[in-house]
């Protein structure tokens, strides 16, 4: 089903072109990263159904749906360390992948985790036919451990004034220590594509000089 024209669904078809560029079938993994203050959950429901628009079996899955339990969990907010990369890989990627040269009943689960409870997800394992897409989305995605995995990856962006004025932050220090470690390991450049959502009703992609 085509879904109506709009400033948001129009700049995720041409973000669903340039996917389909380099990746016109096959199982794919798509990244919708951020830092931990912006939002990346809607985009990312909005990319899967313009995905799904010509019939592509499209799934979702976030990164809070992958967390350690709160006890492994090192400090106190939100930080790389907090992803159970091992358990995202064995239940998600690993077989999401191998299913297309295994068989298409081979499942994976697209959560682990209940971050609302804080305990075990309920395992609930589902399959993919050979052509099939999951947006995962939420922060710390492009870390040196994940980048490899995507596809294709998305860079959520806001303007500096919008970080500046969360409490504790200023325009001389919009970013907490935790957010520039990950900005120093280069999560927006290698990123597929750079999307400002200052304004989530109306998103701009964001070209930069990559010399």
């Amino acid at each position: 089903m085509r879904l109506p024209i709009t400033p948001v669904n129009t700049l995720l078809r041409d973000l669903r072109g340039q996917l389909r560029q380099n990746h016109p079938g096959g199982r794919l993994l798509v990244a919708v990263d951020a830092l931990p203050s912006v939002a990346t959950a809607a985009f990312a429901d909005a990319f899967a159904d313009v995905v799904a628009e010509d019939g592509t079996a499209v799934f979702r899955a976030g990164a809070d749906g992958f967390l350690l339990p709160p006890r492994a969990r090192p400090g106190h907010s939100r930080e790389p360390a907090w992803f159970d990369e091992e358990t995202f890989r064995r239940v998600l990627v690993d077989p999401f992948r191998g299913g297309v040269h295994t068989s298409a009943t081979t499942g994976f689960q697209l959560a682990a985790w209940d971050p609302r409870r804080e305990r075990p997800a309920e395992a609930r394992w589902v399959t993919a036919p050979e052509d099939a897409v999951i947006v995962v989305d939420g922060p710390f995605l492009n870390t040196p451990a994940l980048r490899g995995i995507w596809h294709f990856s998305v860079w959520l962006e806001v303007a500096d004034s919008a970080l500046a004025a969360r409490e504790g932050r200023s325009m001389d220090a919009p970013y907490s220590r935790t957010e520039l470690a990950y900005l120093r390991e280069q999560p927006v450049q290698r990123a597929s594509a750079l999307v400002d959502v200052t304004d989530p009703q109306h998103p701009v992609q964001v070209f930069r000089d990559s010399c």
